[in-house]
Formats: C-alpha cells, sequence, structure tokens
C-alpha cells in the first residue's frame, strides 16, 4: 500500500514539474501574432493553388500585412474582398482588371496532325523535354497532355478534340495554367477582351500551312481591315492591341484560315 503512494506521489510531482515547465516554456517562447494576419487570411479565396507565387493563403496574408505584397495579390480574389483588405491595412483600394485563359492554339485533330507517336508520362512538360518541342507537327502549338488542366484550382480547363479549351465562366485567372505550359500557348487576357489570335505559330504562311489548317499565316489581311490600327504582325503573327479594338469584327469575318475569333 505504501508502494502505490510513494509511486502516486512520485507521478503527480512529475506531472507538476512538466506542467509549470510547459507554461514557462509557452510564455518564454509566445510570439505575438498580428491579428490583421487573420482577417486578412479570411478574406483570401482559401484555396491555397501557390498562383500568388507564396506557400498557401497563410504566407500570403502574412507577407500583405508585412507590406511586401500588394492587397490585390491573390489571383481571382473579388473586387468586394480586395477592398475589405484595403480597408483591414488602411490603404487605398486597388482596381483590378479581372483576367481569364486564352489558349492561342486552334490546331485540334482536324487541323494539324502528330509527327510522333508519343509513349510516355501523360505530361506536356515531360512530352517536350523527351522530344525537344514535341510531337505535334506544329512546333509552336497545345500538346494537348493536360498540364494545364492538371493545376486549374478551378477545373476550368479540359482537353477537347486534342486541345485544350478554357470554361471562361470558371476561369478566376489565376494564371497558374499559363506558368505551366510548356509551350507558352495559354495568355492571360483581361475578360473586356472582344477578339483574340488563336495561334503561336511564328513561321511564315507556307510553313505555318503544312502543319495546320488554323494558323494564322501572316499574311496581314486582319490588318489592312483593321480601321482602328488594332491588329498589327509581329514575327508572321497578328497581335491585337485590346486597348484600340472596338470588336467591330472585319478582321474576324476576313482571316483566312479562321485564326483570329471573338473571344
Amino acid at each position: 500500500m505504501q508502494g502505490i503512494i510513494i509511486a502516486t506521489l512520485v507521478v503527480g510531482v512529475v506531472g507538476l514539474v512538466l506542467g509549470l515547465a510547459l507554461v514557462t516554456a509557452s510564455k518564454k517562447f509566445y510570439v505575438e501574432v498580428d491579428d490583421r494576419v487573420t482577417k486578412v487570411r479570411e478574406c483570401l479565396r482559401g484555396a491555397n493553388c501557390g498562383a500568388c507565387g507564396y506557400a498557401g493563403c497563410d504566407a500570403l496574408a502574412e507577407t500583405i500585412v508585412k507590406g511586401d505584397a500588394r492587397v490585390d495579390a491573390c489571383p481571382g480574389n473579388s473586387t468586394e474582398n480586395i477592398a475589405k483588405i484595403a480597408a483591414i491595412l488602411g490603404k487605398e483600394t486597388v482596381h483590378q482588371n479581372p483576367q481569364v485563359a486564352y489558349i492561342r492554339c486552334a490546331g485540334t485533330c482536324d487541323a494539324t496532325k502528330a509527327k510522333a507517336n508519343y509513349v510516355g508520362i501523360p505530361d506536356c512538360r515531360a512530352a517536350v523535354l523527351s522530344g525537344g518541342l514535341g510531337f505535334m507537327s506544329c512546333d509552336y502549338g497545345c500538346l494537348g497532355l493536360g498540364s494545364c488542366m492538371a493545376v486549374c484550382p478551378e477545373k476550368a480547363i479540359s482537353i477537347v478534340d486534342g486541345i485544350a479549351r478554357v470554361d471562361s465562366r470558371k476561369c478566376i485567372g489565376c494564371g497558374m495554367c499559363a506558368k505551366t505550359c510548356p509551350k507558352h500557348v495559354i495568355e492571360m487576357h483581361e475578360r473586356t477582351a472582344k477578339v483574340a489570335v488563336s495561334c503561336s505559330n511564328m513561321d511564315r504562311g507556307p510553313a505555318v500551312k503544312k502543319v495546320c489548317s488554323a494558323g494564322c499565316i501572316g499574311c496581314g489581311i486582319c490588318a489592312k481591315q483593321c480601321e482602328q490600327g488594332a491588329v498589327t504582325l509581329e514575327n508572321n503573327l497578328a497581335r491585337v492591341d485590346q486597348e484600340k479594338c472596338v470588336g467591330c469584327g472585319k478582321c474576324v469575318e476576313k482571316c483566312p484560315t479562321k485564326a483570329i475569333h471573338f473571344v
């Protein structure tokens, strides 16, 4: 009986000592948390997608509060939440222009063909590493293996008829797909964009025709038709200045390969 009492006392004393040690340690190593970080974190999307360039929403919230990141650093965040973050930090509201991903390639299975049979990891980056520019006839086009689809936090991208397609209703403009694409065929456009060029091939017209029936051949008809001077040719490829474009559709109508279309 005496042994049980002694054992109980020993356990009690040890527990008391450890408890006091934990209390002391918690006070000594206590890190004060800025309550603004918690408030800012609640205003972020919470997807932890990493599109902002930081290791999750917690890290971004801390960086915003420190002043090392903009209040609109969370891609796809709503205007309302951005305004809330600005109010929490006592800063001016940033007027954001929402963006959407756009695929600069129309090389479907009917428009272009594969020049090799790729057997490997179903990933565009892996295909480029294993075969240089890829396995499609067009060295500039979408490979259709879905690397962009895999990183999209909103499941806004799908592979249709051999190329990536973006559901603009789901896209939040985070830009993860554009950063991931090894062929750089994905561009971020403002949602106010009216027309766009669905081609990335910078070769001359005859070379483009050989590999894709839907590619831009650099004929310049679109530029000649545009009365606003919004369409120009750069590296044999049509480019649209969205600030000048009024969406008249003359370039879309006259393009012989339909490489330009309404967004």
